[in-house]
């Protein structure tokens, strides 16, 4: 098969869809790899790198979509770049379709087949392949909303971690999940007072159990939720309901319940976010304000640390291309129902229901896209 991969062209996006190692390992297994001039110096791979792994370096990104049978990105193709696709083409990448309908329609004219790495699962109910990439956010979560709540930013002023004889700041993480581990994780260790909300109670067990003596947690009802966003200097949304658009838990009407200069950050913008006032920053311009509520919304968090970023995702999504590209899409997806899980699109057909419930558009099981 030929692998395509273009330099990733949204705005301060650094990372790229195939490492070295991952573009050594398709060409000894007998693939055809394509990697787009510059594609990786973002991560600190140059068109040497590749070369000496075996890829073929082409010019321009037209020449990528045109040449590869497979295209591997990170981000979700811009419009540009779905105008290249192709039917019967694949592509494996970021979607996040829920919140976004022009994508979307783009992916179902084009004809091709698109597989998004957040909604592949694992036999333990995971998802493998958004997982590296929300270990990555949750991790920035407390020191981008560190650098939100300075002065200077328009934030409350507030140290994290305090002083001797000042308190550390209160810090609301709503949603326990890989993202809310990882960020209070960080915010704990960064001296701050921490809370975790979960609606899971087998969560909160094992939060608790794990991590009681380093952060707080609590059940995430609608009043619990909103009493602990008032004491908060800091709240991180990471709630994630896989495929779906993410429900909002904080409204505009109760920003003015929060006190002036709070930071809100929104790991869950990619999925629409879960503040009523979120919308999508980058990291050029990542915040704004809203009745004295700063808002931290860069839509590709991880792009900030694009190195480490790239080989955690390049090493959970090898398999996967790997098996995609031995076997055929089909096939691949045949053998393994995780990967199966992954596909939105095919032929025109949205395959993926928690879209199509979110955008109300009509959808098919993926597994009769199969026999499409």
């Amino acid at each position: 098969m030929k692998i395509g991969c273009p330099k990733e062209i949204k705005p301060q996006e650094f990372r790229v869809g195939m490492t070295p190692n991952a573009a050594n390992e398709a060409v000894r297994s007998g693939h055809d790899v394509y990697i787009e001039t510059n594609a990786g110096m973002g991560a600190g791979f140059t068109d040497a790198d590749y070369t000496a792994a075996g890829a073929k370096i082409l010019g321009t990104a037209k020449e990528v979509f045109d040449t590869a049978d497979m295209i591997v990105k990170v981000k979700e193709p811009q419009a540009v770049e779905r105008k290249m696709l192709r039917d019967g083409q694949i592509l494996f990448t970021y979607l996040h379709l829920a919140p976004d309908p022009e994508q979307t329609h783009d992916l179902l004219a084009s004809g091709a087949t698109c597989i998004a790495y957040e909604t592949v699962t694992d036999r333990n109910g995971g998802l493998p392949l958004l997982a590296p990439m929300s270990e990555v956010a949750g991790r920035l979560a407390p020191q981008v909303g560190a650098w939100t709540l300075q002065k200077a930013n328009g934030g409350r002023g507030v140290l994290l971690g305090g002083v001797p004889g000042v308190g550390p700041a209160k810090v609301l993480v709503i949603g326990g999940g890989v993202v809310g581990t990882h960020a209070a994780k960080i915010a704990a260790g960064m001296g701050a007072d921490v809370t975790v909300l979960d609606r899971s109670i087998p969560r909160l067990r094992y939060l608790d159990d794990v991590f009681g003596g380093t952060f707080k947690n609590s059940f995430a009802s609608a009043g619990n939720t909103i009493e602990l966003a008032r004491q908060a200097d800091m709240i991180i949304g990471a709630v994630l309901i896989p495929g779906a658009a993410a429900p909002k838990l904080i409204s505009k009407a109760q920003l003015s319940e929060l006190k002036p200069g709070a930071a809100l950050v929104d790991v869950a913008i990619d999925q629409g976010g879960c503040f009523e006032t979120s919308r999508a920053t980058t990291h050029q311009d990542p915040i704004y304000e809203v009745d004295g509520i700063m808002h931290y919304c860069v839509a590709n968090m991880p792009g900030a640390v694009a190195r480490t970023s790239t080989l955690a995702l390049g090493n959970a999504t090898m398999p996967f291309m790997l098996a995609l590209a031995n076997k055929g899409w089909k096939q691949a997806c045949a053998d393994d129902v995780h990967l199966l899980n992954g596909l939105n699109v095919h032929a025109g057909k949205l395959t993926y229901a928690a879209v199509g419930e979110a955008l109300g558009l009509p959808s098919i099981a993926a597994a009769e896209a199969l026999k499409i």
